[in-house]
Protein backbone atom coordinates (compact mmCIF):
# COMPACT_ATOMS: atom_id res chain seq x y z
CA UNK A 1 0.00 0.00 0.00
CA UNK A 2 1.25 3.64 -0.83
CA UNK A 3 0.55 4.92 3.03
CA UNK A 4 3.41 6.34 5.10
CA UNK A 5 5.84 3.58 7.19
CA UNK A 6 3.91 3.20 10.44
CA UNK A 7 6.65 4.26 12.62
CA UNK A 8 7.24 7.68 11.03
CA UNK A 9 3.38 8.36 11.39
CA UNK A 10 3.51 7.72 14.71
CA UNK A 11 6.94 9.58 15.93
CA UNK A 12 5.02 12.39 13.90
CA UNK A 13 1.46 12.28 15.92
CA UNK A 14 0.95 13.01 19.37
CA UNK A 15 0.29 10.21 21.67
CA UNK A 16 -3.35 10.97 22.15
CA UNK A 17 -3.59 10.87 18.52
CA UNK A 18 -2.26 7.58 18.18
CA UNK A 19 -5.14 5.89 19.16
CA UNK A 20 -7.20 7.26 16.56
CA UNK A 21 -7.88 5.23 13.17
CA UNK A 22 -5.12 5.26 10.58
CA UNK A 23 -7.18 7.44 7.96
CA UNK A 24 -6.80 10.55 10.36
CA UNK A 25 -3.72 9.46 11.80
CA UNK A 26 -2.41 9.30 8.00
CA UNK A 27 -3.99 12.86 7.47
CA UNK A 28 -2.06 14.22 10.43
CA UNK A 29 1.02 12.76 9.51
CA UNK A 30 0.42 14.25 6.16
CA UNK A 31 -0.05 17.76 7.90
CA UNK A 32 2.69 17.40 10.37
CA UNK A 33 5.17 16.61 7.08
CA UNK A 34 4.11 19.70 5.63
CA UNK A 35 4.53 21.52 8.49
CA UNK A 36 0.35 22.82 8.53
CA UNK A 37 0.26 25.26 11.80
CA UNK A 38 -3.25 23.58 12.72
CA UNK A 39 -3.74 19.99 14.03
CA UNK A 40 -6.43 17.95 12.99
CA UNK A 41 -9.46 17.66 15.37
CA UNK A 42 -11.63 14.54 16.31
CA UNK A 43 -15.13 15.63 17.24
CA UNK A 44 -17.32 13.62 19.46
CA UNK A 45 -20.30 13.21 16.91
CA UNK A 46 -19.26 11.53 13.34
CA UNK A 47 -19.99 14.10 10.28
CA UNK A 48 -20.40 12.27 7.51
CA UNK A 49 -22.17 15.15 5.52
CA UNK A 50 -21.00 18.67 5.38
CA UNK A 51 -24.26 19.83 6.88
CA UNK A 52 -23.47 17.45 10.02
CA UNK A 53 -19.70 18.93 9.98
CA UNK A 54 -20.67 22.92 10.12
CA UNK A 55 -23.47 22.09 12.71
CA UNK A 56 -20.62 19.91 14.83
CA UNK A 57 -17.96 23.17 14.29
CA UNK A 58 -20.89 25.84 14.60
CA UNK A 59 -19.95 27.22 10.99
CA UNK A 60 -21.48 27.92 8.23
CA UNK A 61 -21.85 25.50 5.72
CA UNK A 62 -20.02 26.92 3.26
CA UNK A 63 -16.96 27.10 5.28
CA UNK A 64 -16.96 23.04 5.06
CA UNK A 65 -14.41 21.92 2.14
CA UNK A 66 -15.94 19.26 1.25
CA UNK A 67 -14.45 16.27 -1.14
CA UNK A 68 -16.34 14.82 -4.32
CA UNK A 69 -14.97 11.95 -5.90
CA UNK A 70 -15.66 11.08 -10.21
CA UNK A 71 -14.47 8.11 -11.93
CA UNK A 72 -12.53 9.19 -14.99
CA UNK A 73 -14.29 7.37 -17.65
CA UNK A 74 -11.40 7.15 -20.10
CA UNK A 75 -9.25 5.49 -18.21
CA UNK A 76 -11.19 4.96 -14.86
CA UNK A 77 -9.06 7.56 -12.45
CA UNK A 78 -9.99 8.76 -9.72
CA UNK A 79 -11.00 12.89 -10.08
CA UNK A 80 -11.54 14.62 -6.87
CA UNK A 81 -12.88 18.09 -5.96
CA UNK A 82 -12.72 19.84 -2.90
CA UNK A 83 -15.68 22.97 -2.73
CA UNK A 84 -17.68 24.61 -0.51
CA UNK A 85 -20.60 22.45 1.57
CA UNK A 86 -22.72 24.85 0.05
CA UNK A 87 -22.33 24.33 -3.07
CA UNK A 88 -22.90 21.79 -5.99
CA UNK A 89 -20.17 20.75 -8.56
CA UNK A 90 -21.19 21.00 -12.02
CA UNK A 91 -19.94 18.14 -13.64
CA UNK A 92 -20.18 19.71 -17.89
CA UNK A 93 -17.77 22.06 -16.34
CA UNK A 94 -15.29 19.79 -14.51
CA UNK A 95 -15.26 17.75 -17.62
CA UNK A 96 -13.58 20.42 -19.43
CA UNK A 97 -10.94 19.94 -17.26
CA UNK A 98 -10.89 15.92 -17.68
CA UNK A 99 -12.70 14.98 -19.79
CA UNK A 100 -15.98 12.29 -19.41
CA UNK A 101 -16.71 11.94 -15.82
CA UNK A 102 -18.83 9.09 -14.41
CA UNK A 103 -19.84 8.32 -10.96
CA UNK A 104 -17.62 7.11 -7.81
CA UNK A 105 -18.97 4.12 -5.50
CA UNK A 106 -18.04 3.61 -2.02
CA UNK A 107 -15.87 1.00 -2.86
CA UNK A 108 -14.05 3.12 -5.83
CA UNK A 109 -13.32 5.66 -3.59
CA UNK A 110 -11.85 3.79 -0.49
CA UNK A 111 -9.93 1.90 -2.93
CA UNK A 112 -8.77 4.76 -5.06
CA UNK A 113 -8.14 7.44 -2.50
CA UNK A 114 -7.61 5.31 1.23
CA UNK A 115 -10.48 6.87 2.74
CA UNK A 116 -14.23 5.95 3.25
CA UNK A 117 -16.86 8.29 2.45
CA UNK A 118 -17.33 10.69 5.32
CA UNK A 119 -14.09 11.40 5.99
CA UNK A 120 -12.56 11.85 2.66
CA UNK A 121 -9.44 13.94 2.77
CA UNK A 122 -7.72 16.72 0.36
CA UNK A 123 -4.22 15.18 1.30
CA UNK A 124 -3.19 11.62 2.64
CA UNK A 125 -4.09 9.48 0.05
CA UNK A 126 -3.22 6.46 -0.20
CA UNK A 127 -4.71 4.12 -2.73
CA UNK A 128 -4.56 0.44 -3.49
CA UNK A 129 -1.75 -0.81 -4.51
CA UNK A 130 -0.38 0.24 -8.26
CA UNK A 131 -2.92 2.73 -8.68
CA UNK A 132 -2.13 6.70 -9.21
CA UNK A 133 -3.07 9.66 -6.46
CA UNK A 134 -6.33 10.91 -7.20
CA UNK A 135 -6.67 14.01 -9.83
CA UNK A 136 -7.61 17.00 -7.27
CA UNK A 137 -8.94 20.23 -8.29
CA UNK A 138 -10.09 23.30 -5.72
CA UNK A 139 -13.07 25.25 -6.93
CA UNK A 140 -12.44 29.21 -6.14
CA UNK A 141 -15.89 29.27 -4.04
CA UNK A 142 -13.36 28.22 -1.25
CA UNK A 143 -12.04 31.56 -1.42
CA UNK A 144 -15.00 33.11 -0.19
CA UNK A 145 -14.35 32.33 3.47
CA UNK A 146 -11.23 33.04 5.72
CA UNK A 147 -11.21 29.61 7.31
CA UNK A 148 -12.33 26.64 5.73
CA UNK A 149 -12.44 22.95 7.51
CA UNK A 150 -11.63 19.41 5.59
CA UNK A 151 -12.01 16.13 6.86
CA UNK A 152 -9.26 14.33 8.15
CA UNK A 153 -9.60 10.91 7.25
CA UNK A 154 -12.81 9.82 9.19
CA UNK A 155 -15.80 10.92 9.31
CA UNK A 156 -15.06 12.31 13.52
CA UNK A 157 -11.84 13.71 12.68
CA UNK A 158 -11.80 17.52 10.34
CA UNK A 159 -8.95 20.28 10.33
CA UNK A 160 -8.81 23.61 9.68
CA UNK A 161 -6.70 25.73 7.43
CA UNK A 162 -7.18 28.87 4.96
CA UNK A 163 -7.98 28.45 1.44
CA UNK A 164 -4.26 29.70 0.34
CA UNK A 165 -3.32 27.27 2.80
CA UNK A 166 -5.10 24.29 0.86
CA UNK A 167 -3.37 25.22 -2.34
CA UNK A 168 -0.06 24.94 -0.56
CA UNK A 169 -1.05 22.04 1.56
CA UNK A 170 -2.20 20.08 -1.97
CA UNK A 171 -0.13 21.83 -4.86
CA UNK A 172 -4.21 21.28 -6.51
CA UNK A 173 -5.52 23.97 -9.05
CA UNK A 174 -7.98 26.39 -8.47
CA UNK A 175 -10.78 26.20 -10.92
CA UNK A 176 -14.84 27.12 -11.39
CA UNK A 177 -16.54 23.77 -11.15
CA UNK A 178 -20.00 24.28 -9.29
CA UNK A 179 -23.06 25.13 -10.79
CA UNK A 180 -24.55 28.52 -11.13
Amino acid sequence: MNVLNESILDAQVPAQAQERPEGFRRVQGALSERRHAREARWLEVAARTSQEAADALGVSLGQIAKSVVFRRRADEAAVMVITSGDKRVDEKKLAQHTGPLGRADADYVKTRTGFSIGGVSPLGFAPADGLPQPLLFLDRELFRFNLIWAAAGHPNGVFPMTPDELVSLTGAPVIDVVQA
